[in-house]
């Protein structure tokens, strides 16, 4: 029996403004491909489907399309969990007319336990594999919210509360465990070590919600991760993965080699994982240093013959505000026909203030009005040329805030 675990493809997910269908568009055929040249009997994705609780109609139709694409291959199964990004409901709505198909949704915790528990068939009828299909939890599933308790008890109650969760699965495996069928575990959710990106939202303030990798029974052959988007080995466990992202989410993720996992089990025995790369159709690039700098790097970029241009960040270390950078690259652009469109970030580059120095600063901004602090922070930003439009926003606001206000 072959499985294939991937997770947080954000169907709908934009960077800025730009729309990504085509690039998802592509995995999602690619991985149809890939499904049936691997003959993969079940396919699991770890949550994070969609990148909003309210998909757009676009995002909805690329999930509804694949999911009908794999009854062509010999994928038998699929089993799909919600992460923190969907929405418990749109992904649990239509799963009575979809478990007819042999796909499994666990959208959040229902309200029976043992629902999680998935057991999957072979081709004969012989029961070969059970998923214990757990979805992102939230606070509401693991811990009772308790009146006066400080961050480090609740941190306690969340670490507890999950670890209590996976442990509530050994009862009702025991039989399965018995007579050798293998179990393994999803989870969405962030595990101690792993390495992030800039594109994951936390699922729990600063570290709440932590687990570490010998904190999942050791009854599970394998736990499908998901939430982080680097592919990565939790704590040097072999077994406990995340798939990662299939395409690059952010441009924190330009050096990450997207992947698959593909699991291989015979009589019960988990033989071999194997890591398959994602095909990159458009490469996210990131640049940075000072304007000098960063315009000899991209004068060095090179057409590396993808399917679509290259998104490139520019990250511009600067002491004061550039106001033509963007006419500036505009030109670089111009004998760079692989190159699409640039993402300029103007970095400020301040010197380091003493304490006092400090101090005396957030005393003084304590006697400023609204209008004063906004203009220092302009300052700050623009240098003494303020652009104008900016100002007259500024007193718009302040404007539209006194009428509610009065």
């Amino acid at each position: 029996m072959k499985i294939l675990h991937t997770a947080d493809w954000h169907l709908g997910k934009k960077l800025e403004q730009c729309e990504r269908t085509e690039e998802h568009q592509d995995f999602l055929q690619w991985l149809i491909q890939k499904l049936s040249a691997e003959c993969i009997d079940v396919l699991i994705i770890a949550g994070d489907i969609f990148d909003t609780g309210t998909p757009s109609n676009t995002a909805l139709e690329l999930y509804y399309k694949f999911l009908r694409q794999v009854k062509n291959t010999c994928c038998r199964e699929v089993i799909i969990i919600g992460g923190n990004h969907d929405s418990i409901s749109t992904l649990n709505a239509p799963k009575e007319l979809l478990k007819y198909f042999n796909v499994h949704i666990v959208g959040g915790v229902p309200e029976v336990f043992t629902d999680q528990i998935i057991p999957i068939a072979n081709s004969q009828g012989d029961l070969e594999l059970v998923v214990c299909a757990v979805p992102f939890l939230r606070d509401r599933d693991i811990r009772l919210s308790m009146s006066g308790e400080n961050s480090q008890e609740r941190e306690a109650r969340i670490k507890q509360g999950i670890y209590d969760h996976y442990n509530q699965f050994k009862e009702h495996i025991a039989s399965y465990k018995a007579q050798k069928i293998p179990v393994i575990a999803t989870g969405h959710l962030f595990a101690a070590g792993s390495s992030t990106s800039e594109s994951e939202k936390e699922i729990h303030v600063g570290n709440l919600g932590q687990v570490c990798g010998d904190q999942f029974p050791e009854e599970f052959v394998y736990v499908a991760l998901g939430h982080i988007h680097r592919p990565q080995i939790v704590n040097k466990m072999n077994h406990i993965r995340y798939s990662g992202s299939p395409i690059p989410l952010s441009f924190s993720e330009y050096e990450d080699k997207k992947q698959v996992l593909i699991l291989e089990f015979t009589e019960g025995e988990l033989i071999r994982i194997e890591e398959h790369e994602v095909p990159c159709c458009r490469k996210l690039i990131r640049v940075k240093g000072s304007l000098d700098t960063v315009k000899s790097k991209i004068l060095l970029l090179e057409d590396q013959q993808l399917k679509y241009r290259l998104w490139v960040e520019v990250q511009v270390e600067t002491d004061s505000f550039i106001h033509d950078l963007d006419e500036q690259l505009n030109k670089l652009k111009e004998g760079k026909p692989f190159i699409e469109r640039f993402f300029p970030r103007q970095v400020r580059t301040k010197s380091v203030q003493t304490l006092d120095r400090q101090s005396e600063e957030a005393m003084a901004l304590a006697d400023l009005n609204p209008k004063a602090v906004f203009l220092k922070r302009c300052q700050a930003e623009y240098g003494d040329t303020i652009p104008e439009d900016l100002l007259e926003t500024f007193n718009e606001a302040v404007e539209m805030i006194a009428q509610k206000e009065n």
